[in-house]
């Protein structure tokens, strides 16, 4: 049991997280403020993969603080004896992700339907959090998330988080400079 419970929880915790948000965002109130503020897509999208990153980034650092002190039954998950990280996860979704936007699935196109992109973004943010948590990793050939070596994820996070504020924060002053500089109305 705790093996399906381990193997599945870090997925459900968040997929149950980001549909409470989605009801929220789709619930009469809300949605009319949502449409009016997102009518451009691109921002639309940066706002559902900061939505995904987030949320990621809390449940699996909450997991796996509680991993690493005994808290709950949670513990990490192995398949055959080898510890198997979420950054596998997390390259797995981004490697999706890509290959799906390659197929143009919910790209925004006039042919396209919305929710499979807004799903896309979603995951997108959700894979980035899972590979960029483990960044240390990545650049040390070893498993440091605990030790000094590991504070490089916390860059990682911090760095792309910052990003995606920033695209969400200034999508609105970019294309208003590219108008001007372009003399386009």
């Amino acid at each position: 049991m705790h093996i399906a419970l381990s193997w599945w929880l870090a997925p459900a915790i968040i997929g149950l997280v980001l549909l409470l948000i989605v009801a929220v965002l789709r619930s009469r109130g809300v949605r009319h403020a949502y449409e009016a503020h997102f009518r451009e897509t691109r921002r639309e999208r940066l706002f559902l993969s900061s939505i995904g990153f987030f949320v990621a980034v809390a449940v699996v650092r909450g997991l796996t603080w509680a991993i690493h002190n005994g808290v709950g039954p949670f513990h990490d998950v192995s398949m055959g004896g080898r510890h198997i990280h979420h950054l596998v996860w997390g390259i797995l979704l981004l490697l999706s992700c890509g290959y799906l936007w390659m197929l143009e699935v919910g790209t925004g196109d006039a042919d396209s339907i919305v929710w499979p992109g807004r799903i896309m973004c979603l995951l997108y943010g959700v894979g980035s959090a899972l590979t960029l948590d483990e960044f240390a990793l990545w650049l040390n050939l070893r498993d440091v998330y605990w030790e000094r070596e590991g504070r490089a994820s916390f860059e990682a996070l911090g760095m792309f988080g910052a990003a995606l504020a920033i695209g969400i924060l200034s999508a609105g002053l970019i294309k208003r400079l590219t108008k001007e500089k372009t003399g386009t109305p």
